[in-house]
């Protein structure tokens, strides 16, 4: 048996993961998919306040009150940086971290560094203009899913019925690592780029220098940034077989 622990990325809670949390199971394994402070169920607890410290005390505190050990944890887009921080806290918990489309940054860097100048400008314009200046709302899904094999219309409906915002604290907050979690084995699932692309950045920008390199596997599964949606089987067999 193996124990696994989801962590979704913005606007989504652990039931994001939710067939991927059923194969899992479904084939013997501890599951703990995670909602992180200030979303999904948990969105009557956000504030201004919640950052990436506090997410990443949400994984090291699951990890510690359900003592759990050799774990298999799985981060999904900004889950990846909260991943990041709280491996480099508990390594002697951890087996293996997982990247689902995203990858760990260097310590000091930011989500928003992460997505660059423009895009950080435009997030920081509707936090400003929609978000009390501190909540970021979840995008247009249909937009973003339109031409994708593998969205219906349920699963559009359930992410937008579902998704909350996102606490903007969470973007510019910095990583903060000593380097223990680099003693990590790690893999990556790519599905927005592919593992040839990661190389060539990590080869020549310093922000992701981390994402290849000795340590790493790599498996690509085409489709959009949130795999979970659109090749849930396909996602789960990934982290059965990587």
């Amino acid at each position: 048996m193996t124990t696994y622990v989801l962590v979704p990325g913005f606007f989504l809670g652990g039931w994001a993961w939710r067939p991927v949390t059923e194969t899992l199971r479904a084939h013997g394994h501890d599951v703990h998919p995670l909602t992180l402070t200030g979303l999904a169920e948990r969105s009557h607890l956000a504030s201004p306040s919640i950052d990436l410290a506090v997410h990443t005390d949400d994984v090291v505190n699951l990890l510690h009150w359900e003592d759990l050990h050799d774990v298999v944890l799985v981060g999904h887009s900004y889950g990846g940086l909260v991943t990041t921080n709280a491996a480099d806290r508990a390594p002697e918990r951890i087996a293996e971290l997982v990247y689902v489309d995203t990858g760990p940054l260097p310590d000091g860097a930011t989500q928003a560094d992460f997505a660059g100048p423009e895009q950080a400008a435009r997030d920081k314009a509707v936090v400003d203009e929609q978000g009390d200046g501190w909540l970021l709302p979840p995008p247009r899904w249909a937009d973003l899913a339109a031409g994708v094999e593998g969205v219906d219309e349920p699963t559009l409906r359930r992410l937008a019925a579902l998704s909350t915002p996102q606490p903007y604290a969470t973007s510019t907050a910095p990583m903060r690592l000593t380097g223990a979690w680099e003693k990590l084995p790690r893999h990556a699932i790519t599905s927005s780029f592919t593992a040839a692309q990661i190389e060539a950045l990590a080869a020549s920008a310093p922000l992701f220098r981390h994402m290849a390199g000795p340590g790493w596997t790599h498996a690509e599964l085409p489709t959009w940034h949130w795999p979970m949606f659109s090749r849930p089987a396909d996602l789960a067999a990934l982290l059965l077989d990587r």
